[in-house]
């Protein structure tokens, strides 16, 4: 089995809530309820957002991005996908290019004390403490394996789904947007890149609500996006509302790149789920159906940190919405659409 490396930096980024400037779900200008998210005002940020997100790099000098697949540019915030075998290692080179210090933390992989990414009372010291928060400029490698337990159990399809996410100050740093997807393949079931044999097209999807007023780039954000800072109430109730940003990978109103398939492939959904008590999502497809644990479905239930895998063989022609169903969020743009072609 193989080792596999990510050249992974967390960089300071001006993202777009809303690139196309209208609502791509009815194709109309944003309206008044559209407006209380992504309208910049005197004492509103509006759609764009200095944000922290992971990207990936094509080597350990950090000087040039490696460009993302036109196939994986529905990720949108969401940092490089990360993939192996159930046998593999993996290393991930880390670079925080941000101003606050960030880590690198895994779910479901195994890893020693050195490579969790987290800062808190475990007992150890001296190199087991630099993995805990890596300093603006700073460097770190994390190495983890892939045993079984990493991989998918029993009920799980050919592979699964896992996050990973900075872990100095949990709630900001997610909320700034470090966070991203790794999926683990069963033994003997992947293609050398570490792909499910099994599956023609992937998708991943993270709902949450980010929430911009709990980011550590609020300051900034006001300083540079208001129309007028020193008229900003941080405290006032409307202006916290407008800076809770219900996404699908970071993108709301149906801004999300098309997902597109062909009619009878073998597609996997890989949802995840983000945030706090008001993230409770219902990921729902119209027009098609998918089985997830051996259950059929057409909406399934997701948390904060939980991950579900979704099968789905497209058998109905056309554009569909694909949404989160729960009413706030429905209202406030946490909606995208997916094509399926003859």
């Amino acid at each position: 089995h193989v080792t596999r490396t990510y050249y992974i930096a967390a960089d300071e980024v001006a993202w777009d809530y809303a690139p196309s400037g209208i609502n791509e779900i009815s194709g109309e200008p944003f309206g008044e309820q559209e407006n209380v998210f992504v309208e910049q005002g005197p004492d509103r940020i509006g759609k764009v957002y200095l944000k922290a997100l992971y990207r990936e790099y094509t080597d350990a000098t950090f000087a040039t991005l490696k460009p993302r697949p036109a196939e994986w540019e529905h990720l949108g915030t969401l940092g490089p996908l990360i993939r192996a075998e159930v046998g593999d290692s993996i290393r991930v080179v880390f670079k925080n290019n941000t101003r606050f210090a960030t880590t690198f933390h895994v779910h479901g992989l195994l890893y020693a004390k050195d490579s969790e990414g987290a800062p808190y009372s475990d007992g150890t010291s001296g190199a087991d403490k630099g993995d805990d928060a890596v300093a603006p400029g700073g460097t770190h490698t994390y190495s983890y394996k892939v045993p079984r337990r990493a991989g998918p159990g029993s009920n799980d399809p050919s592979s699964i789904a896992w996050i990973y996410h900075s872990h100095v100050d949990e709630t900001a740093d997610t909320n700034a947007g470090l966070i991203g997807p790794i999926i683990i393949t069963r033994r003997g079931k992947a293609k050398p890149d570490g792909a499910p044999r099994d599956v023609d097209r992937e998708f991943v999807t993270l709902f949450t609500v980010f929430d911009e007023n709990a980011s550590p780039y609020l300051e900034t954000n006001i300083e540079r996006y208001a129309g007028e800072p020193e008229t900003v109430d941080r405290e006032d109730e409307e202006f916290q509302e407008s800076n809770l940003m219900h996404t699908i990978n970071g993108r709301v109103y149906g801004n999300l790149p098309m997902l597109t398939m062909r009619r009878g492939e073998r597609v996997r959904w890989y949802l995840l789920g983000m945030g706090t008590e008001v993230d409770l999502h219902t990921p729902h497809w119209h027009g098609n159906t998918v089985l997830e644990n051996g259950l059929r479905r057409d909406a399934v239930e997701l948390l904060p940190a939980s991950s579900k895998v979704a099968d789905m063989a497209p058998d109905n022609p056309g554009t569909w919405l694909y949404h989160c169903h729960v009413n706030d969020h429905i209202d406030a743009g946490m909606a995208a659409r997916f094509t399926v072609t003859q």
